[in-house]
């Protein structure tokens, strides 16, 4: 019984998904972390801008059995004035834009889904968009925040 006791008492790593607006990528991000890491990691995510949450992302991580449609838009200066042990900026602007955070800052970029799907006209283009960047973010999120990481 003290083991269990001792693996609930450890803290958990605290990640920052920052992106542009907070409306995509971060929010990916933040699900798919809690959805496979979460015993391990408390991932947030934040903007540098708020563009409220995109109906197409919280659609195509439903379709992947992630729910994130109760995931908020914010600021940065909206979070818990805490330390982050991670910062991940998964977008160029993101990443040139970031305050200063005393934890390790990670690059990841990734594609903007309205962007890659501007010029499709198609249902089925514009969602194909939007999974191909959940997919990439899901990939990121299991092989690059690896247990090593979280420890």
């Amino acid at each position: 019984m003290s083991a269990s006791n001792n693996n609930s008492e450890q803290r958990k790593t605290t990640i920052l998904f920052l992106c542009t607006g907070n409306s995509c990528r971060s929010q990916m991000a933040e699900g798919w972390t809690r959805h496979l890491k979460g015993e391990r990691i408390e991932p947030y995510s934040a903007g540098i801008e708020k563009h409220g949450l995109n109906p197409l992302a919280v659609r195509v991580m439903a379709e992947a059995g992630v729910d994130i449609s109760a995931q908020q838009s914010k600021l940065i200066d909206e979070l818990p004035s805490m330390p982050f042990d991670y910062v991940v900026t998964l977008c160029d602007h993101a990443h040139e834009s970031c305050p200063y955070f005393p934890g390790r800052i990670i690059h990841q970029g990734f594609p903007d889904p309205p962007h890659l799907a501007k010029d499709t006209s198609s249902e089925e283009a514009i969602l194909q968009a939007y999974r191909s960047v959940r997919d990439l973010i899901r990939d990121f999120v299991e092989e690059t925040l690896p247990d090593s990481l979280t420890n």
